[in-house]
């Protein structure tokens, strides 16, 4: 069955006010449930029990002074009186009194604003039990002392006023449960919120973990914590991060062996090529050794990646100045735009291979060259700008592809095997980051390399 619309919408909203966080909304499940049932037993409370306790009391109260009234009606005379105040206040723990000459006031005194709420119901409950039992006008307060209530009858030649004791016209503990509700609640909540956090840390770890290493920091003190499924969930991935760290050692001694293999036949041909006589056909063989020299040092560096290199902080201004100086060789006019104290947490090396690759592939197809770094709301950002020919975008990601070389205007280093900017993406993504291109200011390519923090 297919919901309405505005249930759709509604459910969105709804959706989109939850808070976010996996410790707000554990907090939110335990939490809210318990505060809706202290609320609900605390509303059924002053309902059900203390407004109809406090309705018996204020009508047991109203029959006593409403017998003291009809008591000094019978025989209003100083002896009757005194003896209907004596025993009112033996047998009642009523305070009566005869005020000759007086006058009700106008108007009953305001309760304070903040306890308005609780007193409404006394008031109410009062006022009803003595309306029904006395015909003459009467005024009452219950604010104005803390232990008695103030109350007063309208009686041929005065006013007659009673003191009773608070607990005689309502309930007094009713506040003494709200007190406990409220402190339960409070510890309730109290305990959630360290059990939560207990729990939610641990998941914390186990994703800062996940992320240090997928940048290809040590996390070695990570050890499992927390509730049973969260420690199966970290130990599976101590399980994964030993069986990547296996196959990356076991692809660099790999390497290895293949470098010093290839390195050494490639070495005897050179020695041979030296010592033959200069001819056209040994210069020939010489560049394709120099080619095959160049292509095996891109694939041991495309396939070693970052090589175990510890992550520390670099300064960014020298090492992008040291890059350069190779594209300025190449006859590129490079300008470098870098704070001096900008400092990057990185692993140096790899780093400065990524930015060669950029800057080099920049050179190699453009006169101009512009690098620059900043620090922006998303972490640290590097541009490589060129004047050259650039790439259309629909091929920007096909650029990054491992061994592939585009064609037409950007074909024209015979030396590269399409490796340069698939390495700096692995360098880039191995740190957390990204490459990126796009369209130059200079009427180039733009490589847009952003770091972590």
């Amino acid at each position: 069955m297919k919901l309405p619309s505005s249930f759709r919408v509604l459910v969105r909203w709804l959706k989109r006010q939850l808070p976010a966080t996996l410790f707000a909304r554990s907090l939110l499940i335990i939490v809210l449930p318990v505060a809706l049932m202290q609320i609900a037993v605390t509303y059924v409370f002053f309902d059900a029990h203390w407004q109809t306790v406090t309705a018996r009391l204020s009508e047991g109260l109203a029959g006593d002074i409403a017998w003291a009234v009809e008591s000094y009606k019978e025989d209003p005379t100083p002896e009757a009186f005194a003896k209907l105040s004596q025993r009112a206040e033996e047998s009642m723990s009523l305070s009566v009194a005869l005020q000759p000459g007086r006058k009700l006031p106008e108007r009953r005194r305001d309760p304070p604003v903040l306890l308005e709420a609780f007193f409404a119901p006394i008031d109410r409950s009062l006022d009803r039990a003595l309306s029904e039992r006395i015909d003459a006008p009467f005024w009452f307060d219950t604010t104005r002392y803390p232990a008695y209530v103030d109350i007063r009858v309208g009686v041929q030649g005065g006013v007659m006023r009673i003191l009773a004791p608070r607990e005689r016209a309502f309930a007094t503990q009713g506040h003494i449960f709200v007190l406990w509700m409220t402190v339960a609640t409070v510890l309730l909540t109290a305990i959630a919120i360290l059990f939560i956090r207990n729990q939610v840390r641990a998941i914390e770890r186990l994703a800062s973990a996940a992320e240090a290493f997928g940048r290809g920091a040590d996390v070695a003190a990570f050890k499992p914590h927390g509730a049973k499924e969260v420690r199966a969930a970290a130990t599976a991935f101590l399980d994964m991060r030993s069986r990547i760290q296996r196959h990356i050692e076991q692809r660099t001694a790999l390497l290895a062996s293949v470098s010093h293999d290839l390195r050494t036949p490639l070495t005897r041909l050179k020695l041979a090529l030296a010592l033959a006589e200069p001819n056209k056909r040994t210069a020939e063989m010489k560049r394709d050794l120099s080619e095959m020299e160049h292509m095996v040092d891109e694939y041991l560096a495309f396939a070693r990646g970052e090589g175990g290199e510890a992550t520390e902080p670099a300064p960014l201004r020298p090492l992008i100045e040291a890059v350069s100086e190779g594209a300025r060789r190449m006859g590129a006019q490079v300008k470098i735009d870098v704070d001096p104290g900008l400092i990057a947490t990185a692993r140096p090396n790899a780093l400065k291979r990524a930015l060669a690759n950029l800057v080099m592939n920049a050179a190699a197809h453009g006169e101009h060259v512009e690098v620059a770094a900043r620090r922006g709301a998303q972490g640290l950002e590097i541009t490589v700008d060129d004047d050259g020919p650039g790439i259309p975008a629909e091929q920007h990601e096909e650029a990054f592809k491992a061994f592939v070389r585009l064609d037409e205007s950007r074909n024209q280093n015979i030396k590269g095997v399409g490796l340069g900017l698939a390495i700096a993406r692995d360098v880039a993504r191995g740190h957390g980051g990204d490459v990126t291109l796009g369209r130059s200011p200079l009427g180039g390519l733009r490589a847009l390399v952003r770091l972590p923090g």
